[in-house]
């Protein structure tokens, strides 16, 4: 299953910093820049984790802690440039799980997700980033897939099938996992288009198609990266 994050943060560069590293680690990352459009999210589609900035173009983000704890029990954790003591407080008081200062790591905010999501009974590893087995290799953070030492150039799609793969090497994803992390929840009926990624896939990363090394397939069940 892919948790979905949703990033309250109206610093461009950071937004981005953070849903690309979020999205290596496999959540499904959505993002908002505003309070309103924070709470439109929550409505529509409920996060399993929120990353919530304070100072935001149309209010403040602690006014977003008291409307999630409302309605909501998901996990959330404040980045701030604000250090006063007193604001970390007021902020773990309202229903915060966590406060960083700015700057962070990406690192320590991740671990930080970790034990937030853990906490509620949902334990996670960390991401499984890189892949090798024999001469093939994948670098998730690097968007590199390598084969006899040659870079293989895959489309966003046939990558993000792949990434989902590695998150989970050695073992089974379903067809319905794949379809539903890949393409959205409303295509877990079109297994057509997991025949026809996995046929280009092979095509570029097996050296016989035909006999697959890599992309293994459970008959009936879904699909296997092997270790």
């Amino acid at each position: 299953m892919t948790l979905r994050v949703l990033v309250v943060e109206d610093d461009r560069e950071i937004r981005a910093l953070m849903q690309s590293s979020l999205t290596v680690e496999g959540f499904d990352v959505r993002t908002a820049v505003t309070v309103s459009e924070a709470k439109a999210l929550l409505h529509n589609t409920p996060p399993d984790v929120m990353v919530l900035d304070l100072g935001l173009p149309d209010g403040d983000g602690i006014d977003l802690v008291h409307e999630v704890r409302r309605h909501h029990s998901l996990p959330i954790l404040v980045v701030s440039a604000r250090h006063q003591e007193a604001q970390k407080i007021q902020l773990l008081d309202a229903g915060a799980d966590d406060y960083l200062t700015k700057p962070f790591s990406v690192a320590e905010l991740l671990a930080r997700i970790r034990v937030a999501l853990r906490h509620r009974g949902t334990a996670l590893d960390a991401a499984i980033k890189i892949h090798e087995l024999d001469d093939f290799r994948v670098d998730l953070t690097l968007r590199q897939v390598q084969r006899g030492g040659a870079t293989l150039h895959l489309t966003p799609t046939e990558f993000k099938l792949l990434a989902r793969l590695v998150r989970s090497a050695g073992r089974v994803v379903t067809h319905r996992h794949l379809l539903s992390d890949v393409w959205g929840p409303e295509f877990t009926e079109h297994t057509h288009y997991l025949r026809l990624y996995m046929a280009q896939l092979r095509a570029k990363i097996e050296r016989d198609p035909a006999e697959p090394r890599h992309l293994l397939t459970e008959i009936g069940i879904g699909y296997r990266l092997a270790v």
